[in-house]
C-alpha cells in the first residue's frame, strides 16, 4: 500500500516537474517575445503621426475589442513590422519617383508667399506697409548715412529743398503769399522805373482831400484845443478829454503845413536792407523817416544811413526795452542821441495803455534836455487814413507804422523812395533767406497788420510811377 502511495507521489512529482519545466520554457519564450517586441518598439515613434492615426482608425481594429484580439493583433503587427516598414519605404520611393513635382511643392509654396508679399495680399497687408518704407529709406539713406545714423537723415531733404529755393533759375517759394508778389517784382524791375507825374498828383490829391496829413497828421494845439475829445483810433470806446496839462504836451502847430520837400526816404526795418549798401542813397534824401527806433550806427550805417528827421517808437519797445521808463531813464535818452535833432513820433492816443508810457517818454526828454521834439499821432487822422486805404481795397485790422509814414511822405514830398519794405523771408533776387529785421530776427506780431497785402499796394504804386520801391543793393537796380 505504501508502495502504491509512493508511486502515485512520484508520478505527481514527475508531473509537477514537467509542468514546471513547461512553465519555465513558456516563460523563457515569453521573455524572448517581450524582448523582441521591446527591441522593435523604438521604430514606432519614427512613424508619421498621420500613419498612426490611420492605423488607429483602421476598420480592422475596433475601440471596444481590447481583449485577446488586441494582444494577438499587436503580436501580428510587431511580427510584421519589418515587412511593413520595407513596403512603406518602397512605396515612398516609388511615390517620390512618380510624383516628384508634388513633393517639392511645399517649399515653393513658401517662396511664392514671399514673392507675393511685396504685392500686398489681403492676408498679410498688415505686414506689407512696413516693407516698402524700409526699402525706400535704406535706398535714400544708403549713399550718405550709415544704418546706425538714420535719425540724422530726415533734415537733409529740407536742406536740398532750400538749396533749390535759393537757385535763381527755378525758385520754389516757401513764404506765404510771396510768389505772386515776387513775380510782380521781377516783372517791374526788368523795366527802368520812371515817375509818372499825372499818377502821382492824382494819388496825392486823393490823400490830401481825405486825410490832410500836412495839418492833421500829428496832434497840435491848433487842431486839438482844450476841452476837445480824443477818440482812441485803436479803441473807439475810449475817449480822452483834453485838459490843460495834456494840452501843454502838444506842439503849437504842424511842422508840415505849407511845406514840401523834394525827396523823402521812408526807411523800413526789413531784413532786405542788410548788406544793401543803401546808406549813402538814404542820407542823400532831404527828409528821412525811420520806424521803431532802429540802429543806425556802427556796422549798420553803410547800409541804412544815419540821417533822420522823424523816428517812430512803438510803446512796446518802451515797455520791454526800457522798463516803461519807470526806473532808470538814461539808457533811453542815450539811445535817442543817435537821431540828432529829429522828431520822436509816438501813438499816445491809439490805445489807452499807450498814454502813460508815451507821456513819460516826453517828460524824460524834457528833463534831460536833449534836442528831440516829441510829437503824437493824431487819432482823427489815423481813422481817416484807415478809411482811405479801405477805399483802395486794403482790409486790415490796423495799418502798419510804415504805411502811415509812406502816406505822410506822399503828401509832403515830391519824390518818395522806400527802403527796407519787404515783408517776406526770402530775397526777391536770388531768393536767399532773410531775417525779419536788418538788425535782428525777432518775429513780428501776427494778426494786427496785413504786411504782404500792404506791400502789394505799394508795389502797384511803384508800377504806376507814384513812388519808388528799392529792393536789393543800391546802385545795381
Amino acid at each position: 500500500m505504501s508502495g502504491l502511495v509512493w508511486e502515485r507521489g512520484s508520478i505527481r512529482g514527475q508531473r509537477l516537474q514537467l509542468l514546471l519545466g513547461f512553465m519555465l520554457v513558456a516563460l523563457f519564450l515569453w521573455t524572448l517575445l517581450t524582448t523582441f517586441i521591446s527591441s522593435d518598439s523604438h521604430v514606432e515613434p519614427h512613424r508619421p503621426p498621420a500613419q498612426k492615426k490611420s492605423e488607429k482608425k483602421a476598420p480592422s481594429v475596433s475601440s471596444d475589442n481590447m481583449g485577446e484580439e488586441k494582444v494577438e493583433k499587436q503580436q501580428k503587427t510587431d511580427l510584421n513590422t519589418t515587412d511593413l516598414d520595407k513596403d512603406r519605404t518602397e512605396r515612398k520611393h516609388k511615390t517620390t519617383a512618380h510624383t516628384s513635382h508634388v513633393e517639392p511643392h511645399r517649399p515653393p509654396a513658401q517662396k511664392e508667399s514671399e514673392k507675393k508679399a511685396p504685392s500686398v495680399s489681403s492676408d498679410n497687408s498688415h505686414v506689407e506697409p512696413d516693407r516698402p518704407p524700409a526699402q525706400k529709406e535704406s535706398e535714400k539713406k544708403a549713399p550718405s548715412v550709415s544704418s546706425d545714423n538714420n535719425h540724422v537723415e530726415p533734415p537733409k531733404p529740407p536742406a536740398q529743398k532750400e538749396s533749390e529755393k535759393k537757385a535763381p533759375s527755378a525758385p520754389s517759394y516757401n513764404c506765404n503769399g510771396c510768389k505772386t508778389v515776387i513775380d510782380k517784382v521781377l516783372k517791374n524791375y526788368s523795366q527802368t522805373w520812371t515817375k509818372q507825374e499825372v499818377n502821382f498828383q492824382k494819388f496825392r490829391s486823393q490823400l490830401r482831400t481825405k486825410c490832410n496829413g500836412a495839418d492833421k497828421f500829428i496832434i497840435t494845439q491848433a487842431n486839438t484845443p482844450v476841452g476837445s475829445k480824443l477818440v482812441y483810433d485803436g479803441e473807439r470806446n475810449n475817449v480822452q478829454e483834453v485838459n490843460s496839462d495834456i494840452f501843454k504836451t502838444f506842439v503849437k502847430e504842424s511842422p508840415f503845413s505849407n511845406k514840401t520837400w523834394d525827396t523823402c526816404a521812408v526807411v523800413g526795418s526789413g531784413g532786405i536792407l542788410a548788406n544793401s549798401s543803401c546808406g549813402k542813397a538814404i542820407d542823400s534824401a532831404q527828409f528821412v523817416i525811420r520806424c521803431n527806433l532802429p540802429p543806425v550806427e556802427n556796422e549798420f550805417k553803410a547800409h541804412v544811413g544815419s540821417k533822420t528827421e522823424i523816428v517812430t517808437a512803438n510803446p512796446s519797445i518802451l515797455v520791454q526795452k526800457y522798463g516803461s521808463l519807470s526806473g532808470h531813464r538814461r539808457p533811453f535818452v542815450e539811445s535817442l542821441q543817435k537821431y540828432g535833432n529829429s522828431m520822436l513820433l509816438l501813438p499816445a492816443f491809439s490805445f489807452a495803455a499807450n498814454t502813460p508810457v508815451c507821456l513819460r517818454a516826453l517828460y524824460t526828454i524834457e528833463d534831460f534836455e536833449i534836442p528831440i521834439q516829441t510829437v503824437f499821432f493824431n487819432p482823427k487822422y489815423l481813422q481817416s487814413l484807415h478809411e482811405f486805404w479801405r477805399t483802395q481795397g486794403l482790409r486790415a485790422v490796423r495799418l502798419s507804422t510804415g504805411l502811415m509814414m509812406v502816406s505822410l511822405a506822399l503828401e509832403i514830398c515830391s519824390n518818395v523812395h522806400l527802403y527796407g519794405f519787404w515783408p517776406f523771408s526770402n530775397h526777391p533776387h536770388g531768393f536767399q533767406p532773410l531775417n525779419n529785421h536788418y538788425y535782428d530776427n525777432k518775429p513780428a506780431v501776427k494778426g494786427m497788420h496785413a504786411m504782404p497785402v500792404e506791400f502789394d499796394h505799394l508795389l502797384q504804386l511803384h508800377s504806376q510811377g507814384v513812388l519808388r520801391v528799392h529792393l536789393g543793393q543800391c546802385g545795381k537796380q
